[in-house]
């Protein structure tokens, strides 16, 4: 297995580069950290290039393991040069070069009563991860990212994503190509927005249904609440007028989830 040990190896220099977004749109690649994020990305079938791993710092986990990246170029690093790239600093030893992906409506295979996650010009990559990861856990069937205002592959947005980013079928178009997609597909569009009337748990998500949330601070565009089939709000008992972007939608999906579950039984 080869070795690097020099922070002025080209490899390493490369990989620092990817920081940026215009290098790795250049490039076609990103940066992965972490053992388990690098095994969903393969899972989710992206393609990985290298993978820079320092035995050091190496950390197992019970549910991944490094033998799911059999037959995948393997090159060790030291300690100080692997610092030198990861983005963490409670870091895991592992880093991949991982292969751009295509994220486009057409991808999309929606089902008759598909749940799908509209997040519209969010611009906080923590927000953006923390959504992708409720979307992973709620079992949605798509995620489409309108208007996109942050990087889908910055390292802190699969940092909050937990990697769910890989395992998430995304789609990332503009707003008016949206609503065409979804009202060609009989998708109902439910927009969370605080001047609705209607609580959210008024509204039957029993049946083909996009839920849609905005920006943090300027919520959904008023594209999005004329395209709505209904305008809904989260209900605020306290002194502010809204919640975090990743909360509201959260919440949404997971009302979603138990109306589909009620009507299953």
């Amino acid at each position: 297995m080869e070795q690097i040990t020099s922070l002025q190896n080209a490899k390493i220099k490369a990989l620092k580069k990817l920081d940026k977004p215009a290098e790795r749109k250049e490039q076609g690649l990103f940066l992965v950290e972490g053992l388990r994020e690098v095994v969903l990305a393969k899972r989710g079938g992206y393609q990985i290039g290298q993978l820079f791993v320092c035995s050091e710092l190496l950390k197992p986990q019970l549910e991944y393991s490094l033998q799911e990246l059999n037959g995948i170029e393997k090159i060790e690093v030291t300690e100080s040069v692997y610092r030198s790239v990861a983005y963490r600093e409670s870091t895991e030893g592992i880093l991949a070069t991982v292969k751009l992906k295509s994220h486009t409506l057409a991808d999309l295979t929606l089902q008759p009563n598909s749940l799908i996650l509209v997040i519209e010009a969010v611009e906080k990559p923590g927000n953006l991860g923390a959504m992708l990861r409720t979307a992973d856990a709620a079992g949605v069937d798509a995620v489409i990212i309108c208007d996109n205002k942050t990087d889908l592959y910055n390292a802190n947005v699969i940092r909050s994503s937990v990697g769910t980013v890989f395992t998430n079928t995304i789609a990332v178009s503009s707003s008016e190509e949206t609503i065409s997609f979804l009202k060609i597909n009989n998708v109902a569009i439910l927009a969370a927005t605080p001047e609705a009337e209607i609580g959210y748990t008024k509204q039957n998500m029993t049946a083909a249904v996009a839920i849609v949330v905005g920006a943090e601070a300027e919520g959904l565009s008023s594209t999005w609440k004329n395209a709505a089939t209904e305008n809904v709000c989260i209900p605020m008992l306290g002194q502010i007028d809204s919640l975090n972007v990743s909360v509201s939608a959260a919440l949404l999906l997971y009302e979603a989830v138990r109306q589909r579950r009620e009507t299953n039984k």
